[in-house]
């Protein structure tokens, strides 16, 4: 995507410099980022800075920060872009949609406007698919929202997001949700083959979790397992650790993701 304008680039939403995620649910988990696999990393963080994120660090952790969730990229050539994986696309809320949109067309992102006035669809870079929906009553001008997962099986997906992480179960207008602090997961029924998130444009989607042991025997309890043992992220308090959901989600579960104050 071509960016035709770095002053436009450049004018950042106000957002705290040290937010913290949002609190946990009664199973120690919350929202804690999006993992993208970019061709272009310099580009990419002059996208979400222009979004409104906060460039924060933890460590060896390079983060971009906004309210609900951190946005982190990692050099590399993805498989494809959202749509076609069994993660769709992404969105945010903001607080003034036409001043959004008015900033977003002078960075030259490709802007999909729908008869609702409050939604449109973004095109990021690598072909990311970003949904936004207007939200006068968000206390920043621009929030984490949802991630929306494809499969044929939603029923299924939501009751093991809410088995495996706590997410409390729910509708959206025609789309079965499942809450997690800090971002709803939507899900769509689609037939179609899929491919998982894993080597795509958002590669791996993460989780926070206030004790990543007692998270891993919940897993063990399900039949599950980590890919690889917990491990140690240098210089920082964070602990990390991988695994794949049945239809091919990608997750990072962290502790303590969020930089100390």
């Amino acid at each position: 995507m071509k960016i035709r304008s770095l002053l436009a680039l450049l004018t950042v939403a106000a957002v705290p410099a040290v937010a913290q995620l949002a609190t946990p649910n009664d199973a120690g988990v919350a929202m804690g980022h999006l993992h993208l696999v970019v061709k272009d990393v310099e580009a990419q963080k002059k996208f979400w800075t222009m979004m409104g994120g906060v460039p924060v660090e933890n460590g060896q952790l390079s983060l971009i920060q906004f309210p609900g969730t951190f946005v982190m990229l990692r050099q590399g050539n993805p498989a494809g872009g959202t749509v076609g994986s069994v993660v769709n696309h992404f969105g945010f809320y903001v607080k003034n949609m036409p001043e959004s949109i008015a900033k977003w067309k002078a960075a030259g992102v490709p802007v999909e406007q729908r008869d609702n006035p409050k939604q449109c669809f973004l095109t990021g870079p690598d072909d990311l698919r970003i949904e936004i929906f207007e939200n006068a009553a968000i206390a920043t001008p621009i929030q984490m929202h949802h991630i929306h997962f494809f499969g044929s099986a939603t029923s299924d997906m939501q009751a093991w997001y809410a088995k495996i992480f706590g997410a409390t179960p729910g509708k959206r207008n025609n789309f079965e949700t499942a809450t997690v602090p800090g971002v709803e997961l939507a899900f769509t029924k689609s037939d179609g083959s899929l491919a998982g998130t894993k080597g795509r444009s958002l590669d791996h989607i993460g989780f926070d979790v206030q004790n990543l042991d007692e998270f891993s025997k919940r897993l063990a309890d399900a039949g599950l397992k980590f890919d690889a043992p917990i491990r140690q992220v240098p210089n920082a308090k964070t602990r990390v650790a991988f695994f794949t959901d049945p239809w091919g989600t990608y997750i990072e579960v962290t502790e303590n993701l969020a930089p100390s104050k």
